[in-house]
């Protein structure tokens, strides 16, 4: 029998000292792996980048859609909702601005790590990842039918009537075809400009929306005294689905907590100064502006309109012509540079899977062809199922009220551990039943509207 033979010493560290290289090396290659991906690749945007980045996510077709949500659900259930959503998501988002350095000297620069960091490594991943990329490709679909929609206003409203009629499904095309270039920006704050505009061009329309209604309001004389503000359906069953396709349609609305980790990821962040302060006096700045935008443009335009108020209120709206053309035109520039910045996060996700987990080589070849394809992607989703109230209502339930009102919450429960029965306990657990009932109720009426508008739509035309 044959007695083993001892390693020498010398060649356990040499075992030793190639383990450390190897650990070194691949520490280093994902370095430059995450000076790439379009997250973690700049950090140095300042506290202004992320007001106009969520504004730009925050203000968009939502707010267009609210006066058509107040038209089923009435004045007073109406306003409880729209106040109350906005109080919650407030809160939800003070959240997770406050979670993003939780662990000292760790960031979670993306939703997924937060979740991750909560729920496990990889049941923090199904949990999150499907519930944001339906959320941002959702957004992304829905904002591809609404550039087409307003680019078919805007020449509608120029031509009057002296124009040949173009069928929807090439306005959308063309909306898209600007996404091809811009979705070659590497990051953030490559499209802070873009992003700018965007936030811009919110507040402006969502005025011109409100003020066109209020003058419309104030000389419509006998038409506004005719003005129906009774629930849209005639039915009962009508009416409790037109409930449910609103409550969608509202957490459609707030939907920025799909991207504010992101976002906060590319703020510099030292001890002495986190990364949570210059964000959080951004999202208060941005929150200012969505309450005048959503508020105004919500109750403005159900109070000129009543129940007869299409689904997309510039669509209602006539008159100044040239004024309400200038608007689509803006809703257009806005959405531009909202499907920047809910597609960046999923750019970053596909190329992160690429290139960490398929070994493919990061560069501009690849950046190229899986942008290009999403881009593509969701334009002929939007092409082919152009239902814009529908689609509000279906993903705003199924996407938007978990990962908004109430994920945040559960997160917190489970990190912070507040006091049981306590406020902050308190308040928690009200957002999570809140959301948990929205979740489960209101992609019931997006979907049925969705069937209700396919009945009568044609593919294509």
């Amino acid at each position: 029998m044959t007695t083993p033979t001892a390693t020498p010493p010398d060649v356990m560290e040499q075992y030793v000292e190639t383990g450390k290289d190897r650990r070194q090396e691949e520490k280093l290659k994902n370095a430059s792996i995450d000076d790439w991906l379009p997250i973690t690749s700049s950090r140095n945007a300042k506290w202004y980048y992320s007001a106009f980045h969520n504004v730009t996510a925050m203000v968009g077709a939502g707010v267009l859609g609210l006066p058509f949500a107040m038209s089923q659900l009435g004045w007073g259930l109406g306003t409880v909702v729209i106040v109350m959503s906005f109080v919650i998501t407030l809160y939800t988002l003070w959240q997770m601005v406050e979670m993003h350095e939780m662990v000292p000297g760790k960031r979670f620069d993306r939703y997924h790590e937060l979740g991750q960091h909560a729920f496990g490594k990889r049941l923090g991943l199904w949990i999150i990842v499907p519930q944001q990329l339906i959320v941002e490709v959702g957004t992304d679909i829905v904002y591809m039918v609404t550039g087409g929609q307003c680019l078919r206003k805007f020449h509608d409203l120029v031509c009057h009537g002296s124009c040949r009629d173009i069928r929807l499904t090439y306005w959308i095309i063309i909306f898209g075809s600007v996404h091809f270039p811009l979705s070659q920006f590497p990051n953030f704050n490559s499209i802070s400009a873009v992003s700018a505009a965007a936030a811009v061009m919110s507040l402006t329309y969502s005025m011109i929306a409100f003020f066109a209604s209020a003058v419309k309001a104030a000389h419509g004389g006998a038409a506004h005294a005719a003005v129906d503000y009774s629930l849209r359906s005639s039915t009962a069953t009508g009416r409790a689905f037109g409930v449910l396709n609103a409550l969608g349609a509202v957490a459609f609305a707030y939907a920025g907590h799909n991207v504010v980790l992101e976002i906060q990821a590319t703020i510099p962040s030292t001890p002495e100064t986190p990364s949570k302060k210059p964000m959080w006096r951004g999202v208060v700045v941005a929150y200012a502006i969505v309450a005048l935008c959503y508020f105004c443009v919500g109750f403005g335009g159900y109070y000129a309109f009543g129940n007869a108020v299409e689904p997309n209120v510039l669509i209602s709206l006539e008159r100044p012509r040239w004024l309400i053309a200038a608007a689509n035109l803006m809703v257009v520039v806005h959405v531009v540079g909202s499907y920047q910045v809910y597609a960046m996060p999923v750019f970053d996700m596909i190329e992160t899977v690429l290139v960490k987990k398929h070994k493919f080589t990061p560069g501009v070849r690849l950046r190229l062809i899986a942008r290009s394809a999403y881009v593509a992607a969701t334009m002929f989703v939007g092409m082919t199922f152009p239902f814009f109230d529908g689609l509000l209502g279906f993903f705003g339930g199924f996407g938007f009220a978990p990962t908004t009102y109430y994920i945040p919450c559960i997160i917190w429960l489970m990190l912070r551990k507040p006091k049981k029965y306590g406020l902050s306990w308190s308040i928690n657990i009200i957002c999570i039943v809140i959301g948990v009932v929205l979740t489960l109720i209101s992609p019931i009426g997006g979907l049925r509207q969705i069937i209700l508008d396919a009945k009568s739509f044609k593919l294509y035309s």
